[in-house]
């Protein structure tokens, strides 16, 4: 049975891949309530942001609910607004966002770390799953490589879906 504290999950997911969804998996183990901050959520489309903020939150919304992860687990989205990289700045809009209580961020990016120390939230490290990246998946997806087996079925059919596969082979 999950604890009844509450993850913040950050990420510009660019797109959601299967190292995205490993650890939200292993999230719902333990986390009683699961925040997913979509970063970089008002970022203009270019090479390494190709997707909206909500083109990435249907993306992941799909995906969980093919895994049964949602609504069988508490997991709310928030966007994250850009703001001028002020670390404190950023972390404590971020947790004001989430609209409650965060007791831990789930968090592999240094910058992140950075930001949220010294805020009383334990920072939960993430290493990155070996072979899958969204660089690696947006690489592929340019150069006409083998990128589905690297996201959920879900992600790439939205991706599809949205023309995104020409979408960033042109930016």
């Amino acid at each position: 049975m999950p604890s009844l504290f509450t993850a913040l999950f950050i990420g510009r997911f660019q797109p959601f891949h299967n190292g995205h969804l490993l650890v939200i998996q292993g999230m719902t183990k333990v986390c009683g309530r699961i925040v997913i901050g979509i970063a970089l959520s008002q970022e203009p489309k270019n090479a390494e942001n190709p997707f909206t903020a909500a083109e990435r939150r249907d993306m992941i919304q799909r995906a969980l609910q093919a895994k049964d992860l949602i609504p069988t687990n508490d997991i709310v989205f928030i966007e994250i607004p850009d703001m001028p990289w002020d670390d404190a700045g950023w972390a404590q809009k971020t947790l004001e966002l989430c609209g409650g209580p965060v007791h831990q961020v789930w968090t592999g990016n240094e910058s992140v770390k950075k930001s949220f120390d010294g805020l009383c939230v334990e920072i939960k490290n993430i290493r990155e799953v070996p072979g899958i990246s969204a660089t690696e998946v947006r690489k592929r997806i340019k150069e006409g490589g083998d990128w589905k087996k690297l996201v959920p079925d879900e992600v790439a059919a939205t991706i599809q879906s949205i023309d995104g596969v020409e979408r960033i082979k042109t930016l």
